[in-house]
């Protein structure tokens, strides 16, 4: 709502004065008893609320001057020839006489006014003005400066002629120096023509002023805005600029409902009460529209969604009670956005039938699709002939919980994943969520294949892992604002597994054909059962496409020693990313700016760094793995080296180019500090991999849905090959 109050004082309606010979009748008489405290009288100006905002106060009155009243003192001045003009805080005086009247002869007849013509009223009659005087302000602390505010402001002058009309308008322009809570005029008959003695009664010293009804004025807000006047009489021009400031940092704030609407009272001491209202939320309510954004159904039903309400209201960081906010309702509606379950979400306010004074947030949503399925088929080397079919709910039972589930079937395995997250459990105050998977996953172990050498199963086949379990996992954001994007967040887990050597056709193996067991118990299978924790913290710009600022990953798992295997292991991992904006390149007209954001020109700097250890027992198959995309790019996945610990470090200098591709030069940089003769059968050893690598080279991205796209080649490594790697998502 938008409306600024005026605070110019109502013009004062004084008895009407008669001309009676060569006077001006007495006005009523100011009253001299004042009431402890009183209203200001109400002068409405209508104001208008924005589009689409909804009027939740009665337009805002003009801040008018109290009916205040104390006993005038006044001032007579003596009648002396060649006194100062009203201009001078003394009144002067004129030479006798009267203005000019026209004369009419009695005797000579009145012609009838024509048939229709109008007739003009009586002009004004006019008096000659002996002298100006002002009563009321005698012994007050400012009386110079209230003299000079009356004689400024009126035309009748000494010396000259006036009327009624024109005394009307003096205490109009008196009234509108702001100065006077009322005002009026007593002409007095004197030999030398009339005194015009303007009764006024000032304003109190102003005090203080003290806003009724804020919950987020600060107090130096107030203070700024009318300390200059305290002490000083208070004037309701001066009062309506303080007023003027007020409503501005409500608006420059975000509290686009909030205005000042009324000065409610006025202490005879000069106490000024200001009445505001701030714009209270009422309530947070949801509306679901459909596909064309209609409300309701062709049979006038309202369209009912399938989401829960409670989604999209635990997301809104406005509650009932609080003021509203346009930028915090932006955010919100940003995060109810970002939970990917409707196409589109506009925001409205009503006003709040119980009182004008709330209002009513709205959300209105309309539902995007949020099921889907997918199958696949055909022949693979691992699987042989197999069918896929994927069931994929974002929006589980209208909870924004996610299911998925794959299910492979082929002639050597049946496979299957299936994983249900809750991003927030309800009613959790801290936006807890939790996974739960289950899981029969087989694929070919990095840590047994490439190298210079082939080093397979006795049969001749690559060694395939199978792995099934299932776990659980925490997660939350370490944070007392769970509106805000949190910098530290953390995670607690527990998976089992239960691990086995395949070969092609889903046999079991021991050993590979050097006799190197490939299960840490030397058994068909080895159980792992894990404690994982996490910990992030994230201080990036941007987590889409940062170029600023930096993020740090902390895991523990540790594996608890029960079933086959006994394994008591521990594994550390740490992962660092700092990201700097620069500018060298200015291929897009953002980057040529002068000084451009972060989103029109995306230029960074970026490093990463990785280190990790496996202390106690390491299976084989669970020894970090070097080389790849993801990893050291210019070689093949695995094909570094794989070691109990590991170092690695990439550089990137990333750039656009135009509309929606980007480019970006890396340097990348992996070894394993010389571990990998520690992971038991030396997998990496017998197989000739070198063990440390570096890739340096060029690429190109493609932003999409479904992240960047990224194309790399690399032009130098030190094995000597030049090679092409995709990948989606930036490589850290």
């Amino acid at each position: 709502m938008r409306s600024e109050p005026v605070c110019e004082p109502r013009r004062a309606q004084p008895a009407r004065s008669h001309l009676r010979k060569n006077t001006l009748a007495q006005a009523s008489p100011v009253p001299t008893s004042p009431a402890p405290t009183q209203p200001i009288p109400r002068n409405p100006v209508p104001s208008e609320p924005v589009p689409s905002e909804p009027v939740l106060n009665e337009p805002v009155p003009a801040l008018t001057q109290p009916a205040l009243t104390q006993p005038g003192s006044t001032r007579p001045a003596p009648v002396t020839p060649g006194s100062r003009n009203p201009g001078s805080r003394n009144p002067g005086t004129a030479s006798p006489g009267t203005a000019p009247n026209p004369s009419q002869n009695p005797s000579q007849p009145v012609a009838p006014p024509a048939e229709g013509a109008q007739v003009k009223p009586p002009a004004d009659p006019r008096v000659l003005v002996a002298e100006v005087k002002i009563d009321g302000i005698e012994g007050n602390p400012e009386q110079s400066l209230l003299e000079d505010a009356v004689y400024g402001a009126i035309r009748t002058q000494p010396g000259q002629a006036t009327t009624s009309t024109q005394l009307q308008a003096d205490l109009n322009a008196i009234f509108a120096t702001g100065y006077f809570a009322n005002v009026n005029f007593r002409p007095e008959d004197t030999p030398l023509g009339v005194r015009v003695v303007f009764l006024v009664e000032p304003n109190p010293i102003l005090q203080g002023v003290t806003p009724a009804g804020t919950q987020v004025l600060p107090e130096s807000v107030v203070a700024e805005a009318f300390g200059s006047q305290y002490g000083r009489t208070l004037n309701f021009k001066d009062l309506q600029s303080g007023v003027k400031r007020i409503n501005a940092w409500y608006q420059e704030n975000g509290y686009v409902l909030a205005q000042v609407v009324d000065a409610t009272q006025i202490s005879p001491d000069g106490r000024v009460t200001l009445e505001i209202a701030e714009g209270i939320v009422d309530s947070v309510d949801v509306k679901f529209l459909d596909a064309d954004g209609n409300p309701t159904t062709e049979e006038g039903e309202p369209v009912r969604g399938r989401t829960k309400p409670y989604v999209v209201t635990r997301e809104f960081s406005l509650k009932p009670g609080d003021v509203f906010n346009r930028t915090q309702a932006e955010r919100d509606l940003q995060r109810v956005f970002g939970l990917g379950l409707f196409q589109d979400v506009r925001l409205s306010l009503d006003p709040s039938p119980e009182d004008p004074r709330k209002v009513i947030v709205v959300a209105n949503v309309i539902e995007s699709r949020t099921a889907n399925i997918g199958a696949t088929g055909g022949v693979s080397s691992s699987n042989g002939l197999f069918g896929s079919v994927s069931l994929g709910q974002d929006n589980f039972r209208g909870r924004s919980q996610k299911l998925r589930s794959e299910v492979t079937l082929g002639q050597r395995e049946f496979l299957f994943d299936v994983g249900f997250t809750d991003p927030w459990i309800k009613g959790d105050p801290y936006r807890t969520g939790y996974t739960v998977n289950a899981f029969r996953r087989r694929s070919i172990s990095l840590n047994y294949s490439g190298g210079d050498r082939d080093i397979d199963l006795p049969n001749g086949d690559t060694p395939r892992i199978l792995r099934t379990g299932g776990g659980v996992r925490f997660s939350r954001p370490l944070s007392k604002n769970v509106f805000e994007p949190a910098e530290w967040n953390a995670s607690l887990g527990l998976q089992y597994q239960r691990v086995n050597i395949r070969d092609e056709d889903g046999d079991s193996e021991l050993q590979d054909e050097l006799g190197n067991d490939l299960t840490f118990s030397g058994k068909d299978a080895d159980d792992l059962v894990m404690v994982q924790l996490g910990l992030a913290r994230d201080r990036r710009n941007n987590r889409a496409q940062p170029t600023a600022g930096s993020i740090t990953r902390l895991s523990l798992d540790q594996s608890v020693p029960i079933g086959s295997g006994s394994i008591l292991m521990n594994r550390l991992r740490a992962n660092h990313s700092q990201y700097l904006p620069v500018r060298y390149l200015k291929f897009t007209e953002g980057c040529k700016k002068p000084k451009p954001t972060a989103e029109e020109c995306p230029q960074t700097l970026a490093f990463n760094v990785q280190a990790g250890t496996i202390l106690g027992d390491l299976p084989p198959y669970e020894a970090f793995s070097l080389g790849g995309a993801n990893s050291i790019r210019g070689y093949g996945e695995g094909e570094v080296g794989s070691g109990r610990s590991f170092l690695q470090a990439s550089a990137e200098y990333r750039f656009p180019m135009f509309s929606f591709v980007g480019g970006a030069l890396f340097a990348d940089y992996g070894t394993d500090v010389g571990t990998g003769d520690n992971v038991p059968g030396n997998p990496a050893g017998v197989r000739q991999k070198p063990g440390s690598g570096y890739g340096v080279g060029i690429g190109v991205r493609v932003r999409s849905p479904l992240g960047p796209i990224r194309a790399d080649y690399t032009l130098l490594s030190d094995d000597g090959d030049q090679r092409f790697q995709f990948g989606i998502g930036e490589r850290f």
